[in-house]
């Protein structure tokens, strides 16, 4: 990283042009982003028409449309909390939106062949088909389902590197899936269970539906979301582990499988007591659901301010070296100084300005992070030049960044901002 003298301008040799900002390493064919989207979105469309065509088969025409509209509704509030989460760093939308399409489609598709011929053979075996429901619903289904949609979590471990730096970015990845998942389950049983009503006699949505609407959808909307974080999370704490000889032993085994046993364990608790006895949901629910839940909030929470302590002190090597205002670290590390700075830039200079804010923000979070993960030994390969990339990228918008971000961090306290009448750097409507 270059230092720069007071008034000098860098010379991007690795990115010369414009039009040509970012870096592409060279690929072969089979690698292409086109060739591996197009794969990627012809599997989860197919596996959507079957998933989909089953469910209405189970269900009905009237029931599917039914459970439809009342599945759809905790889809957005679950969503956006996970995306909050996300705010340091957000995760690209086209990794969200393939982790909450392989939970919606590939994912219960996989689930729903294997209960179902998992339960069958335990009935066969047994003779007792309502012992085998029960046991398929307790022991099967947790490991099929969380192992379902744990593999897109580890997909993007895999292939998404760049976008998978820690517990956040797990827990958020596992949230989108698990919500895709919870949204086609939700179909099926409230669409039965409105099949259930009709079937009572009901001219509408009945007794049956609305009880387990409040079941699935306004107690536990967290249910599915909360066991595959588990996942989530030992995936995120593996990317933070130096990668050693014995270290990458632990990363890609030992964390991201303890994950996974949590998970099932407790998606096999919660089956386990909705199966068994009312009470013992009403007790689950109470003394394990609420306190995991609340303990995964707190854990989501420091890890976002771990984030932006990274940023903190990561970003004052390259203030010093000239690339930022002295300001901006402190600036960057705040969610009400960025927030700020992209309203004050939009006020001062339009829309565009503070897009270009928000843009510098992301970048430099972005820088932050590729430097953090170089000192912990994890530098990838195209160092310098992913460096550079994003160098180039906050010196194109600086002008109207920097600004921004010195303003707002005098605004929010960041940094201490003397009196006007002191402040002799600056305009000063007192001096002769």
């Amino acid at each position: 990283m270059p230092a720069l003298e007071s008034g000098e301008q860098p010379d991007f040799a690795a990115v010369p042009e414009r039009a040509k900002w970012r870096y592409k390493p060279r690929k072969a064919f089979w690698r292409s982003r086109l060739v591996r989207a197009v794969a990627l979105i012809t599997a989860l469309a197919l596996c959507a028409l079957v998933i989909l065509a089953l469910v209405r088969e189970e269900t009905g025409t009237t029931g599917f449309l039914v459970g439809l509209g009342l599945a759809v509704l905790p889809v957005p509030l679950l969503m956006s909390a996970f995306r909050w989460l996300d705010r340091v760093e957000p995760a690209p939308w086209k990794n969200l939106l393939f982790a909450l399409a392989w939970g919606a489609f590939a994912s219960t598709l996989v689930a729903i062949f294997a209960n179902s011929f998992a339960v069958e053979w335990i009935s066969s075996a047994t003779a007792d088909p309502g012992s085998a429901d029960k046991l398929g619903a307790t022991a099967v289904a947790p490991v099929v389902e969380e192992t379902a949609k744990g593999a897109a979590v580890l997909l993007l471990f895999l292939f998404r590197r760049r976008d998978f730096t820690g517990p956040v970015d797990g827990l958020v990845y596992a949230g989108f899936t698990a919500t895709g998942f919870a949204f086609t389950e939700n179909i099926l049983y409230l669409g039965n269970a409105f099949g259930e009503d009709q079937e009572f006699g009901s001219a509408g949505v009945g007794s049956v539906t609305i009880g387990t609407f409040f079941v699935r959808v306004i107690m536990s909307p967290f249910a599915h979301p909360l066991f595959t974080s588990l996942t989530g999370l030992g995936l995120g704490f593996a990317a933070l582990v130096p990668a050693t000889a014995r270290a990458r032993r632990t990363r890609l085994v030992l964390l991201p499988l303890a994950g996974l046993l949590l998970a099932m364990s407790m998606h096999a608790l919660w089956n386990g007591s909705a199966s068994f006895h009312p009470l013992a949901f009403v007790l689950v629910y109470g003394m394990f659901m609420v306190p995991v839940f609340a303990l995964l909030t707190w854990l989501a929470i420091w890890s976002r301010q771990k984030e932006l302590r990274t940023i903190s002190g990561e970003l004052p090597a390259y203030a010093s070296a000239g690339w930022l205002a002295p300001d901006e670290p402190l600036a960057l590390s705040s969610m009400r100084a960025r927030s700020m700075a992209r309203g004050f830039a939009t006020r001062s200079h339009g829309k565009q300005a503070g897009q270009a804010v928000g843009e510098y923000e992301a970048f430099a979070t972005t820088l932050a992070f590729l430097r953090y993960r170089a000192r912990r030994g994890q530098a990838v390969p195209d160092f310098a030049a992913r460096e550079q990339e994003l160098l180039h990228h906050l010196w194109q918008r600086r002008a109207v960044a920097s600004p921004a971000l010195s303003y707002a961090a005098r605004a929010t306290g960041r940094v201490w901002a003397p009196p006007q009448y002191l402040d002799y750097g600056g305009y000063n409507p007192y001096r002769s």
